[in-house]
């Protein structure tokens, strides 16, 4: 299973080095000087990874195969990934891979049905979880105090949704 850890967002002057927009809670591994990270679209890499360093609140990289700017403004958008084994969990039990959220149950609580996740969004602010009711799709804002509970056993997410989240979380009908 592919993990996107990433996103070229922007190059950064003129050898080639690219901000990335981070995706995994595990950059000193994940972007490790020699790591191989695949991409989305895949004729974009795979890339190795050269160089990192932090500037300004933003993850720049230098890979080998981005030699120059215009290289770097032709990789913007490219989603980098790594290949894990979908049985693998993260280290902390209160991390999840997006692929282990989607389809999961959700229920209130109360044990009301909500309906299955169908996406996780990665916003600015949080991550949300787009969920599939029977009357359009329900926007839930992934923070322990609106989901406190996530049983990847059990194949559910427990919602405590504070009052009017469930009726003004929804978007048009899914």
């Amino acid at each position: 299973m592919q993990l996107v850890v990433g996103r070229i967002s922007r190059a950064h002057g003129v050898r080639g080095e690219v901000a990335v927009q981070v995706r995994t809670d595990d950059v000193e591994s994940r972007f490790a000087a020699g790591s191989v990270l695949l991409t989305d679209p895949a004729a974009a890499g795979p890339l190795t990874v050269t160089a990192t360093r932090w500037h300004q609140d933003r993850l720049l990289v230098s890979f080998a195969e981005i030699a120059d700017r215009t290289a770097a403004e032709q990789a913007r958008g490219t989603e980098l990934l790594v290949e894990v084994d979908p049985s693998v969990r993260p280290e902390d039990a209160e991390e999840f891979y997006d692929h282990q959220l989607v389809g999961l149950r959700a229920v209130t609580v109360s044990g009301d049905e909500i309906g299955p996740v169908r996406e996780v969004l990665h916003l600015p602010a949080q991550d949300v979880l787009a969920v599939a009711a029977a009357d359009g799709k329900i926007l839930i804002p992934f923070v322990t105090e609106i989901v406190p509970e996530v049983d990847l056993d059990a194949g559910l997410v427990r919602v405590n949704p504070p009052p009017g989240l469930l009726e003004l979380g929804r978007s048009d009908p899914a």
